[in-house]
């Protein structure tokens, strides 16, 4: 069995969701309380044993490069003010030498053009793909469960995280079908891409994370161009299937994406509350402002009397 070394983060999107706040910034270096939503989703895939980190970018991404590199200046003037705690944090957080690559995603052609792009970083071995637009806050990290039930099948197949959603929203997601489960792993007959409403064959998602074998690259080379004019990641994986099982993984953990704005804030707000140094007065500060009026509420209570 190959162990799962590397793993592949497209970071190239436009985050045009969040403007004007990506306009000079990438979407991926939004902070959850303290820390980008990047190094969230690196911190995971650090947590399951990746060793090598492969970012695809593209223009105007250079400051996550700079952020999983050394900062000098910083480093220098926080031993000077004797910031001990905060040089540590720094240090841990680093990658080691030669653990992380970039690699340019040059035209947006989709999620599967951008894994492809990544081909000669991961080279002839299996893989895993993180989305950073969705976070999995969890004891134990999604992708960790899922290398779990990549040992308990021997390395054979290909691994999707997956989770249940209420059956009136499957047309906005991509969905699964599923057979008879092999421990913890869900054997997957059918693989959809937002299908019509009603015809869904399940209402378990595809939820941003994958365990891949390296075949997906040479169909990916070859893949013409789906919806939206894009190489998209589940046609290659549907034409992977023909040869090679791809199995579900039901995770267990809280899922928040954080390419929507609520999504977002909720995030902020879950990670916020799960720290001793900030939860009580966040919580406070919260029913503060639950309590407030609110100003709509106000406006028709006025336009009523």
């Amino acid at each position: 069995m190959k162990p799962i070394r590397k793993a592949v983060f497209p970071v190239a999107g436009l985050g045009t969701r969040f403007l004007p706040a990506t306009k000079a910034m990438p979407k991926e270096m939004l902070p959850v309380v303290d820390r980008p939503v990047i190094q969230l989703v690196v911190d995971e895939a650090r947590e399951a044993g990746i060793e090598h980190f492969i970012f695809v970018t593209g223009r105007n991404k250079g400051v996550i490069e700079d952020h999983f590199d050394r900062q000098f200046e910083l480093e220098f003037t926080l031993r000077e003010r004797r910031k001990k705690s905060d040089l540590e944090l720094l240090s841990r957080d680093l990658p080691g030498p030669g653990t992380t690559s970039f690699t340019r995603q040059q035209s947006p052609l989709g999620l599967g053009h951008a894994i492809w792009c990544a081909r000669e970083l991961v080279g002839r071995e299996p893989f895993a793909v993180l989305l950073p637009d969705v976070l999995v806050k969890a004891e134990c990290g999604c992708l960790a469960q899922m290398m779990d039930c990549y040992r308990e099948l021997a390395g054979h197949g290909n691994f999707l995280a997956v989770e249940e959603v209420p059956e009136d929203v499957t047309h906005m997601y991509g969905i699964v079908g599923i057979g008879k489960p092999k421990g913890k792993a869900l054997p997957i007959t059918r693989m959809v891409e937002k299908p019509p409403r009603g015809t869904a064959p399940s209402n378990l998602i595809i939820t941003g994370r994958y365990i891949l074998q390296p075949e997906i690259f040479d169909i990916l080379g070859t893949q013409e161009r789906g919806s939206g004019g894009e190489i998209q990641l589940t046609d290659a994986m549907i034409r992977l299937s023909d040869t090679s099982p791809f199995y579900g993984v039901k995770f267990t953990g809280k899922t928040f994406d954080c390419g929507s704005k609520v999504g977002f804030l909720a995030a902020n707000v879950a990670y916020a509350l799960a720290r001793d140094d900030i939860a009580p007065a966040l919580r406070a500060e919260i029913e503060n402002l639950i309590a407030m009026p609110h100003p709509t509420s106000t406006a028709a209570r006025q336009r009523s009397k």
